[in-house]
């Protein structure tokens, strides 16, 4: 199902940018500009400006719906419950290191001891 609405998500989005660029310009940007006036209310509504506004409709609409399966698919779950390892009690065995370079101490061994190395 959601690839499905995914599919025709990025079909509307398509689409709306084809539409929007063979609409006409009005010439100066963010509504201003286009003649009429500083009492003119809207231009005519053409044909395009209808099927942007179907398109822009459909795609919010296809936009929410893929928000809410998003949500249901991770109820329960956060990403952090993901990032983060299970805690280590006593006897599950050797702990990992938390980061690259910290080094597990042998068992009895101060952390703050000089080290002495090994004859093997």
């Amino acid at each position: 199902m959601e690839n499905v609405v995914l599919i025709i998500h990025l079909l509307l989005a398509l689409a709306l940018i084809g539409v929007v660029l063979m609409q006409r310009s009005e010439g100066g940007g963010l509504g201003m500009g286009g003649g009429g006036g500083a009492v003119a209310g809207r231009s005519a509504a053409t044909a395009l400006g209808k099927v942007t506004w179907v398109l822009a409709v459909a795609f919010i609409v296809t936009s929410i719906t893929l928000t809410i399966i998003a949500a249901q698919n991770s109820a329960g779950s956060s990403v952090i419950d993901r990032l983060t390892p299970p805690a280590a009690s006593e006897g599950d065995g050797p702990a990992t290191p938390a980061l690259p370079g910290d080094e597990l101490l042998p068992p009895g061994q101060d952390e703050n001891a000089p080290l002495v190395p090994r004859a093997d």
